[in-house]
C-alpha cells in the first residue's frame, strides 16, 4: 500500500495498513502532520493533551508512524498512473509501484491574490501564527477570515499582540460559539465585518493596508507600519496530480469504503468530497480506507 501524504488521514491509513501485515510506503513532501502541524493549537480532538499545539500533535504522529514499521520517505510526487492492477507513483528521483494507493495529500491554503501580497510574503504578509506569532508580541496583527480556523488563530495571537483585528467579508463571523465567546472575552480583538483586505504596501515590511467595505465598495488605507497579516481564507484540494479521476468541484468522490471510481485507489481526509473537514474525520477516513485496501 502506498500512501501519498502524511497528515492525520495518511498517518492513520499507514498505521492501519501496517497493522494488517501490509508493506506500507508513505510519501510526504514536507513534514508529517500536514496543515495541522502548522496551527497554533489543536482543539476538540478526543484524547488530546492539555495545551496541545499543532507541533506537538504532529510530532506524536511522526513517532507513531516510525514505530509502526511504515517506510516514510520525504519526496515530492510529480505524477501517478492509477489505472490497472499495479499503480505507479513518480517522484523527482524514483518510481514506486503498489497494489493499492491511498491519496491523502490534503489541501493548500488559499492566498488573497491582492496587490503587494507577493512582494511582502514573509515580510509581514502570509505569516504563520504558530511559527511567527512571537515576533509580533506587543504589535498589531490582522487576521483575514471568519471561520473556525481563522478565529482560533486570532484568539491565540491575542495573547501575544497588543491588538488583533479580524477582517471578514460577511455580516457575522462563521466560527463556533465557543470561539466567538473567547473573542469577546479577549479584550484586544477588534472584529471588522463586511470588510476585505484588498492591498498591502511597504518596503521590506507592511506599512499600510487597503481595506474595502463590501457593502458600498468604499476603500481606505490604514497606516500600520510593522504589522503582521495572517490569512485564513480556505484552501484548495491538491488534486492536480490526478487527471485520471473525475472530480466534484475539485474534490475526489469516494464510496463508503473511501474507494474512488478506480479500483484499488482510495482518497481520504480533506482531499475527498465530504461535509466535515476536521482531524477527527480525517483519521476515520484513513482507518476505513486502509482496512479495505488491506483486503487484497
Amino acid at each position: 500500500i502506498a500512501v501519498i501524504g502524511a497528515g492525520p488521514a495518511g498517518v492513520s491509513a499507514a498505521i492501519y495498513g501496517a497493522s494488517r501485515g501490509k508493506t506500507v510506503l508513505v510519501l510526504e513532501q514536507e513534514a508529517v502532520g500536514g496543515v495541522i502541524g502548522k496551527v497554533s493549537t489543536v482543539t476538540h480532538y478526543a484524547g488530546i493533551l492539555e495545551s496541545e499545539t499543532g507541533g506537538s500533535f504532529a510530532a506524536r504522529l511522526k513517532r507513531q508512524t516510525e514505530k509502526s514499521g511504515v517506510k516514510l520517505v520525504y519526496e515530492r510526487v510529480t505524477g501517478v498512473r492509477l489505472k490497472g492492477e499495479v499503480k505507479k507513483i513518480f517522484t523527482e528521483g524514483h518510481v514506486y509501484e503498489a497494489g493499492r494507493v491511498i491519496l491523502a495529500n490534503g489541501t493548500t491554503p488559499n492566498r488573497l491574490n491582492i496587490p503587494g501580497e507577493e512582494e511582502l510574503t514573509g515580510l509581514g504578509m502570509n505569516m504563520n501564527a504558530a511559527r511567527d506569532g512571537e515576533q509580533y508580541r506587543g504589535r498589531h496583527v490582522y487576521v483575514v477570515g471568519g471561520a473556525d480556523g481563522a478565529v482560533k488563530e486570532a484568539i491565540y495571537l491575542s495573547g501575544l499582540a497588543e491588538k488583533v483585528t479580524v477582517l471578514h467579508f460577511e455580516e457575522t463571523l462563521g466560527a463556533i460559539s465557543e470561539f466567538q465567546q473567547k473573542v469577546k472575552a479577549a479584550g484586544n480583538i477588534e472584529v471588522k465585518l463586511h470588510t476585505r483586505l484588498t492591498a498591502v504596501a511597504g518596503k521590506g515590511r507592511i506599512e499600510k493596508l487597503e481595506l474595502t467595505d463590501v457593502r458600498d465598495g468604499s476603500t481606505f488605507w490604514r497606516e500600520d507600519p510593522g504589522c503582521g497579516v495572517f490569512v485564513y481564507v480556505g484552501a484548495a484540494p491538491n488534486t492536480e496530480l490526478y487527471p485520471e479521476l473525475e472530480l466534484a468541484e475539485g474534490y475526489i468522490p469516494v464510496n463508503d469504503k473511501m474507494e474512488t471510481e478506480l479500483p484499488g485507489v482510495y482518497a481520504v481526509g480533506d482531499i475527498r468530497v465530504k461535509q466535515v473537514r476536521q482531524a477527527a474525520t480525517a483519521v476515520a477516513d484513513g482507518a476505513i480506507a486502509a482496512i479495505n485496501a488491506a483486503l487484497f
